[in-house]
């Protein structure tokens, strides 16, 4: 909110926007290899990330007015719903799952890496599979999928902290976990929001 507030649309506010995404990028990775939840990189990479969000909230709101909001919605509904699903007991975490999921989501981050290096080098156009059009909603929409399976992970990893009785401190994992993926949700629901738009 404050990044939105504070920082009006600009050159340098997309600067200030990249940077604090890599930065908190990094403290991400440090975070996701440590053994132990380190509060201080979780919060770090809290501010920073809401520094990029802010400011691309803004940027997509600037151009396509009201999109924050309906990808805050979104990002909520899609939320809730798994929440749901994962209540009634319509998905079972099990290894299996857990592995296939992964499976699916390497291979999907892997696409897209690869997707954004011919984008860099010109060979894909208009953003390849991430463009503006059809092929990027269903892309996006694949990705809010792939958001919704790793909300599920997050669910069973609070519910088997709480029955084990984890240790307190494991709750901040737990909550950068749930971060992490609402961050991935609302991203994508930003982007089909526009497209849509």
């Amino acid at each position: 909110v404050l990044a939105w507030a504070l920082l009006p649309v600009s050159g340098t506010s997309y600067g200030l926007a990249v940077g604090s995404a890599l930065i908190a990028f990094v403290l991400a990775m440090v975070q996701s290899f440590k053994r132990s939840p380190s509060p201080a990189l979780i919060l770090g990479y809290a501010a920073f990330e809401g520094v990029f969000l802010g400011v691309l909230s803004e940027m997509y709101n600037s151009r396509w007015s009201g999109a924050p909001f309906q990808a805050v919605l979104g990002t909520m509904a899609v939320s809730g719903a798994t929440l749901l699903i994962y209540k009634a007991g319509w998905i079972r975490v099990t290894a299996r799952y857990a592995r296939i999921g992964l499976a699916i989501a390497m291979a999907f981050l892997v696409v897209t890496a690869v997707n954004l290096l011919l984008v860099v080098f010109g060979v894909a156009e208009n953003g390849g599979l991430r463009s503006f059009g059809p092929l990027g909603a269903i892309v996006g929409i694949i990705a809010i999928l792939l958001g919704a399976f790793f909300l599920t992970l997050d669910f069973k990893q609070i519910e088997d902290g709480i029955a084990y009785g984890a240790p307190r401190n494991e709750a901040w994992l737990a909550a950068f976990g749930l971060t992490l993926t609402l961050v991935w949700i609302y991203v994508e629901m930003l982007r089909l929001v526009a497209i849509f738009s």
